[in-house]
């Protein structure tokens, strides 16, 4: 009652009148008192006093938005576009106000006990768990990483089984009226049936393709026992402590049904790839996983993700497994399970490296996808009305399903500021003055509330960005959806295209037909305040919008200007130790980055590893176990790029054909430290302040329309040819050529395969000619010693050139 009383009087405080100069000295009092909050005050308190500041003054915009700026009702024109518009706001204040309600403190975890690996009744006492890899039509190559992986995760292995669940190779796919089509999935139900026997895992397919991913689990759940029950994506590979960083929370509760983590990510999206943010800025996903989820967790209300995720068997059955209802199977079996009294938990901690949609066309489809089953959810299952969840339960699944409206605000905001420039349509009455000290304030607040609290995840305008690119075509999605809540079909994410070339992504047109329409509007603002007479200064203002428009047009056309991959598989930095065998000697190395194809090694440059006159340039890798882990297989190589790098030798390896000890090896390899990943995505998380991130934009929206404009004149890439392996494992290894430059090797060089194994083309490889290897082992092993012992400069250049490439 204390709390209601208190914000009926605020609510009373800020309906009172005052003038536009007191309303601008008040908003900048404000904002005044929440930079010194911010930069002097690092406490749970004044988190909360920064963000009450900033929400009054948001809502006394509101007020004044809602009862003094719209068009009178006699202009029904202007009042019907004036009121499109302060809904679309009126949304945005809404899901702020949520996302500050469920973020304001989100909650981080103690670590879950575990078990000692000597006590024989502690271990006893586990659970035994069943990991699921559902699949559709996925590449051999992905699976057996994934599921070496699995394989190899710290747990006893009599309590572990990994299920390989094939919804490519059913019955109904096998009889396949098209008898290509038929023949193909037969090849592939043998061809997985036999890379889930070499791998120890269980291979199992069903009758028919009912319920999508959905169904396809609930057979996996038909024919196992485990208590727990694990879902890896295909390409969703699992670091070693995956069981060790989350089993024992179920211990802890037993109404507890989910541990849910986070997804992260070896590749970048279209986004990250074509502006060239990877390696700096922290992926779209993060702000999701880092401060959402935990924001969720505080009020029980964290949900299943689709993958990287725990779930109790007990509970699954007291629903009737997952749901199946809409194609976001994930959500909807955690709104049904939290609705009959079950707990979720968030562990912030990435235990699954994964891979992103590499083209724009596959990244807006499975973004289509998402959209679809939350508004489905919502219309189907309104969390309002549903029975069992608590209200904060009710307001965070309603945040979540919401959210997905964004495009129609965005567009609604990309495209009003036209209307006034072209129709001098007045659907924002107010002065510039009142501008300033209402609007112009609201949203540099808005600005610093969002940078406050998201700061290290999402650097400013960024989700404005993504927020654009998506809804040009999302709005169809919401669209159809609304119509027909049930007739949206489950679409599986393509992964692992390759992208030899520069091109326009075939999405491209129209954003180019937006940007032309607002940088039209720019030049008429323009033109119409300097020349027009009658024209006020709020030509100006709503020019400047449109500007500001044109820029995030302008930086999507970078979007969609579609660059090369220069990675043929995605690699990351690792800090391992490893032993060489080559030439019949043995080489201890340290691996500073692997890939699913080869690595890169480094060893003192004062050791060679063989006899002068030796040509040998294939050998072996294994690599120094972690944590008591079980030595992994060794990894067959061949001989790449040699640098110095001052008293090192740096070395890229590519890996031949691999068996399935083999894929051990490279599980052992990448996926043996889940340190990796968190290091890589924590240098990325670096605070980028307003002023910063407003320059960044304004580069991107004036560079980038260049690089795309000059983009229309490159052909369009053809498409690759599908994979024509019969077998996932090869009899005999067959040696594979080198790859000339560098670059991919053809389209499937981005996915790696058990019988040819392209290595990333970071490394490149020297090459004559002619097209043998071109330089001997030896002979540059030699040079490069006399560079050392001369000091000579040539070598530490190129081994300084190598590790910036790294």
């Amino acid at each position: 009652m204390a709390w209601i009383a208190s914000a009926a009087a605020v609510l009373v405080l800020l309906s009172q009148p005052v003038s536009t100069q007191d309303q601008l000295i008040m908003s900048l009092c404000a904002m005044a008192a929440m930079v010194v909050l911010w930069v002097f005050f690092d406490n749970q308190p004044a988190r909360f006093v920064f963000l009450a500041l900033g929400s009054l003054v948001v809502l006394r915009y509101m007020f004044w938005r809602v009862t003094n700026t719209l068009p009178s009702v006699g202009d029904p024109v202007s009042f019907g576009f004036g009121l499109l518009l302060l809904l679309g706001e009126l949304y945005c204040v809404f899901i702020l106000f949520v996302s500050l309600t469920i973020n304001a403190d989100p909650l981080r975890r103690a670590p879950p006990p575990m078990a000692a690996a000597d006590d024989p009744e502690a271990l006893d006492a586990l659970p035994t768990v069943d990991i699921f890899v559902p699949s559709y039509n996925e590449d051999a190559g992905i699976l057996s990483v994934t599921l070496a992986a699995a394989r190899l995760i710290d747990y006893p292995a009599h309590k572990l089984t990994v299920w390989l669940l094939d919804d490519g190779g059913t019955d109904q796919k096998c009889a396949d009226p098209d008898p290509a089509k038929a023949q193909a999935a037969m090849r592939r139900r043998m061809e997985l049936q036999a890379l889930a026997g070499s791998l120890g895992v269980e291979y199992r397919t069903r009758a028919r393709n009912q319920h999508a991913k959905a169904g396809n689990l609930n057979n996996g759940l038909k024919h196992s026992q485990g208590e727990i029950i694990v879902v890896l994506d295909a390409d969703h590979v699992p670091f070693r402590s995956f069981l060790r960083d989350t089993i024992g929370y179920f211990a802890q509760d037993p109404r507890l049904f989910l541990v849910q983590t986070p997804h992260a990510f070896l590749n970048p999206d279209p986004i990250e790839r074509n502006l060239r943010t990877f390696e700096r800025m922290p992926s779209e996903n993060e702000m999701f996983y880092a401060v959402t989820q935990r924001g969720l967790d505080k009020w029980n209300g964290s949900f299943f993700c689709g993958s990287a995720a725990l779930l109790r068997r007990r509970a699954l059955d007291e629903a009737g497994g997952f749901s199946g209802v809409t194609i976001t199977e994930d959500c909807e079996t955690a709104f049904e399970l939290h609705a009959r009294g079950w707990n979720s938990i968030y562990v912030d901690k990435p235990l699954i490296a994964g891979l992103q949609p590499e083209t724009l066309e596959a990244f807006i489809g499975q973004r289509s996808r998402w959209c679809q089953g939350m508004f489905q959810i919502l219309l189907l299952k309104n969390p309002l009305f549903k029975g069992g969840l608590h209200a904060i339960q009710k307001v965070a699944y309603l945040s979540s399903m919401t959210f997905w409206f964004f495009p129609v605000p965005r567009l609604i905001f990309m495209f009003s500021p036209l209307l006034h420039i072209f129709f001098d349509l007045k659907i924002f009455v107010a002065s510039v003055d009142e501008s300033i000290a209402y609007t112009a304030t609201y949203v540099v607040i808005n600005l610093m509330m969002q940078n406050y609290v998201y700061g290290k995840f999402r650097w400013p305008f960024v989700s404005e960005l993504y927020e654009y690119v998506q809804g040009l075509f999302l709005f169809r999605a919401i669209a159809s959806v609304i119509v027909s809540p049930r007739r949206p079909t489950f679409n599986v994410t393509a992964k692992g295209t390759t992208l030899e070339q520069d091109h326009l992504s075939a999405l491209a047109w129209p954003f180019f037909a937006v940007y032309g329409l607002l940088l039209l509007g720019c030049a008429t603002a323009l033109y119409r305040y300097l020349f027009e007479p009658g024209v006020t200064n709020l030509m100006l203002v709503v020019g400047l919008w449109n500007f500001f428009n044109l820029l995030m047009a302008g930086a999507a056309l970078g979007v969609v200007a579609e660059r090369r991959v220069t990675e043929a598989s995605p690699s990351l930095a690792i800090n391992r130790q490893g032993r060489m065998m080559l030439a019949g000697r043995a080489l201890d190395v340290a691996v500073d980055r692997a890939s699913a194809v080869g690595c890169t090694v480094r060893f003192g440059a004062d050791v060679l590893p063989f006899g002068t006159g030796s040509t040998y340039r294939t050998g072996q890798l294994s690599v120094q176990p972690l944590d008591g882990a079980p030595a992994g297989g060794v990894l067959p190589f061949e001989v790449g790029t040699i640098a110095h790098a001052g008293d090192d030798v740096v070395v890229t390896l590519r890996f031949q054909p691999l068996d399935a000890q083999g894929y051990a090896g490279l599980a052992n390899l990448m996926y043996g430290d889940a340190g990796a990943l968190l290091r890589f995505q924590q240098s990325r998380r670096r605070h980028k302040n307003i002023v910063s991130g407003t320059l960044q934009l304004i580069w991107w929206g004036l560079v980038e329309p260049f690089r795309a404009f000059s983009y229309l004149f490159k052909p369009r890439p053809q498409a690759a040819p599908a994979p024509t392996t019969d077998t996932a494992l090869p009899r005999t290894p067959q040696r594979a050529p080198l790859l000339p430059g560098g670059s991919p090797g053809g389209a499937e060089a981005a996915r790696p395969r058990p019988a040819e194994n392209p290595l990333p083309a970071r490394p490149s490889f020297a090459r004559s000619n002619d097209g043998e290897p071109g330089t001997d082992w030896v002979r540059l092993m030699l040079e490069f010693e006399n560079d050392r012992l001369l000091g000579g400069a040539a070598g530490g250049g190129r081994g300084a050139d190598l590790h910036a490439r790294s």
